[in-house]
């Protein structure tokens, strides 16, 4: 987890952050010194997609210590549950069911869009 200069959240190394608590996913905002992820992006339209609600919201360490589930988003990670930080479980430790759907669209997202490569 990177902090801003003020020792907010503000992304992973190399991956945006989500948290999900009582239904409703938050995501520090680019002010905090988030990257404006294009993978981030297409999330958050996923979860607009499926009526989840989704904020971008100032967020500390707390938050991410009492999350219900908690997701990674990167280009090369996609999206990725994230169930432990500093050695304590987040949530009940497993990939959570909303995690676990957002990564199955956006696998379907990525999939039905783009350019498909061949290999010689």
């Amino acid at each position: 987890i990177m902090l801003n200069d003020q020792g907010f959240v503000a992304e992973c190394t190399g991956d945006n952050i989500f948290i999900v608590k009582n239904g409703k996913v938050t995501t520090p905002p680019v002010s905090s010194g988030a990257l404006d992820g294009i993978t981030r992006r297409a999330v958050m339209e996923v979860l607009a997609e499926m009526g989840v609600p989704c904020v971008e919201a100032v967020m500390t360490r707390f938050d991410i210590y009492t999350a219900d589930e908690c997701f990674l988003t990167g280009t090369a990670a996609e999206v990725i549950a994230a169930v432990q930080y500093d050695r304590r479980p987040i949530g009940d430790g497993a990939p959570g069911k909303l995690t676990v759907e957002v990564t199955k669209r956006f696998k379907a997202l990525a999939n039905s869009t783009g350019t498909p490569v061949t290999y010689a």
